[in-house]
């Protein structure tokens, strides 16, 4: 698909050497589409991504159906995944919203799961119908249930580097709401850019502020939209700093239904790209995860918006959109 040896393998000082690519297109790259998705497209969407060397691949959220009525499939869903686990030892983390979504997510074997929290009130409000101190006290008792049965807990933060009502957040804001929900005892941070105005120094100066404020750098990771086209840049600081897991979506595929200027999510093949680039190991193979997501944008109708999927792929292979 590409020029034999490109991109050229040119190692940049103060990189870690590996990163982990969390890939959500799966949950947060799917849950904003309109026309049902049918389960089993999904289950092999997710199997195809396995097999070009994801290991960590959010599955589906077991929010109420009438919020994110995409994902309400969890349970046909996550019993389709079994094998794809085993056979490629790949984590499939799943939302749970309170108790109820734990308990449905544990009754089916879930190992690994996230909590989403707001770092600010009116998305809060909008996304979880809680205020941000009320959002925090719903989660005590998922983290506190789900570590107490060896599961793995991600924190999900929205809003950390500005919201579409409030503006712009401050960033001793973000740190207190992120220290609370890392308190809770989630094994990591996933700092969100939901609405894609993130700037490099803006991510330098969150990531310094939270190790000041006891967050250890390998305890976080970043989870960028593209809306301004930063995505890759506010990645690169924060590899920079010392961050070693990803959030990105095969495709680029995403938003979020409570914010509507979020747009796609960092797509995973241009960050494979990148990091392939700059000879960070990921496991991933770019041309099998670029099928992956030609594959699901033929039975989506519409071209992914990934920029290194459409550089790969022939014209002739491009979906058209549904008549």
């Amino acid at each position: 698909m590409s020029a034999q040896g490109l991109p050229m393998k040119v190692p940049a000082a103060g990189l870690p050497p590996r990163v982990r690519i969390h890939e959500v297109g799966a949950r947060d790259g799917l849950q904003n589409e309109k026309e049902t998705v049918p389960t089993e497209v999904k289950a092999e969407f997710i199997r195809r991504l396995a097999v070009a060397g994801l290991t960590t691949i959010e599955a589906t959220s077991f929010v109420h159906p009438k919020w994110v009525p995409q994902l309400a499939d969890a349970e046909a869903l996550f019993p389709l995944l079994g094998d794809i686990a085993e056979a490629r030892e790949v984590s499939l983390p799943v939302l749970v919203p309170n108790e109820r979504g734990l308990e449905r997510a544990l009754t089916l074997g879930a190992r690994s799961i996230a909590v989403f929290g707001s770092a600010t009130e009116t998305f809060a409000a909008r996304n979880l119908n809680r205020t941000v101190d009320e959002s925090l006290a719903m989660f005590e008792p998922v983290v506190a249930r789900a570590k107490a049965e060896k599961v793995q807990v991600r924190g999900y933060l929205s809003m950390c580097f500005g919201d579409p009502w409030e503006g712009s957040v401050p960033v001793a804001q973000v740190v207190k709401v992120a220290k609370a929900l890392m308190d809770l005892g989630c094994d990591e941070l996933s700092l969100g850019d939901t609405i894609g105005v993130a700037t490099p120094g803006h991510v330098t100066e969150l990531l310094a502020a939270l190790n000041a404020a006891g967050v250890p750098t390998p305890s976080i990771g970043v989870h960028f939209h593209d809306t301004y086209g930063q995505a890759l840049s506010n990645t690169l600081a924060a590899l920079q700093h010392g961050v070693t897991a990803v959030d990105a979506s095969a495709g680029g595929l995403g938003g979020c239904p409570y914010a509507k200027s979020a747009t796609g999510n960092l797509a995973t093949e241009d960050l494979v790209w990148m990091l392939d680039g700059l000879g960070i190991e990921t496991g991933v193979d770019l041309t099998a995860l670029t099928a992956a997501s030609v594959w699901l944008a033929e039975h989506l109708g519409r071209p992914s918006p990934s920029r290194t999927v459409r550089a790969l792929t022939p014209p002739s292979s491009s979906p058209s959109h549904k008549e």
